[in-house]
């Protein structure tokens, strides 16, 4: 696993790693959440360290998965959160 996903309240079991890649300084991790049944997209800047976690519709999965920027920008009028985050980078 690349880095730590979200977890919420209602998630006891650990996410499931579904896919995960390295583009230029950024890495990409797709994620599913077997108790709630949500599929999570984590992708990180590991150059800065900051982070966004976001929830994905499971059938653009995949397509969130390979175009990050383009899938938020295209949600950007969503009612969806998509949390930033700073995360230190151990190593």
């Amino acid at each position: 696993m690349i880095f730590e996903p979200t977890v919420s309240s209602s998630d006891r079991l650990p996410a499931r790693e579904l896919a995960q890649r390295r583009s230029g300084t950024h890495e990409m991790q797709l994620l599913w959440h077997p108790e709630s049944d949500r599929v999570e997209l984590a992708v990180r800047d590991m150059t800065t360290g900051v982070s966004f976690h976001l929830d994905v519709d499971p059938s653009k999965a995949m397509d969130a998965f390979y175009h990050p920027f383009a899938y938020v920008a295209r949600r950007s009028s969503s009612h969806r959160e998509v949390r930033a985050e700073k995360t230190s980078i151990h190593g």
